[in-house]
């Protein structure tokens, strides 16, 4: 079976599940969207992957993983979700160390975090993306808009053949503040740990830049 190369569109609310996120992967060559079901922590994790500048005061779990790894040589050197079932997906990860390959299973949400953190690409079998991928409708007004914004809300996870219109997220209040107190407010969320909030402060900083 081939393998088909994801890469990361973005992390919304889920709309259909409570206190649940999507994931949105993105097939490499292609428009395809592999949208997953992940836990608040996990998206935070990934989250703060994705987010370079902010750095968290004190290791989160994958990143303990990674200096762990580190530290005794473990490279991961890919990620493949290769089983979907009953809307389950199912990941391993693909380790090496001195020469040596090992295959560890993994949920799909903590192998996603750790390619990150390792730089290491992430793969899916054709047939899981043939059977679970959609393709994402976006109006007209947000096709104007989702290269700039830059992050996208996904109203419901979908089976195969059916279609999402996006939205915008909410400013939050955001704009209301200026620049300075934009900043301070970011540093206040990562001391206390709320990176969704920092990463949301983040983008509006980046907005007015």
């Amino acid at each position: 079976m081939s393998l088909v190369r994801l890469k990361i569109k973005g992390i919304s609310y889920s709309q259909t599940q409570n206190g649940a996120y999507a994931l949105i992967l993105n097939e490499d060559q292609g428009d395809r969207k592999l949208p997953i079901v992940i836990g608040a922590f996990e998206a935070q994790s990934i989250a703060i992957a994705l987010e370079k500048e902010i750095r968290p005061p004190r290791p989160l779990t994958h990143d303990l993983f990674k200096n762990f790894s580190d530290r005794f040589g473990i490279v991961v050197k890919q990620v493949i979700i290769h089983k979907l079932v009953d809307g389950v997906f199912y990941s391993s990860i693909i380790c090496e160390r001195e020469g040596i390959e090992e295959i560890i299973d993994a949920r799909t949400s903590d192998a996603i975090a750790l390619a990150l953190r390792f730089d290491a690409p992430i793969f899916t079998y054709k047939n899981i993306l043939d059977q679970a991928g959609i393709f994402l409708k976006f109006s007209s007004k947000e096709k104007d808009k989702k290269d700039a914004e830059g992050s996208i809300m996904v109203n419901e996870i979908l089976q195969e053949g059916e279609t999402v219109e996006i939205e915008s997220g909410a400013s939050d209040g955001y704009t209301e503040l200026n620049l300075d107190e934009l900043k301070a407010e970011l540093l206040k969320a990562v001391n206390n740990e709320d990176y969704e909030k920092a990463a949301k402060l983040r983008d509006e900083i980046s907005k007015r830049n």
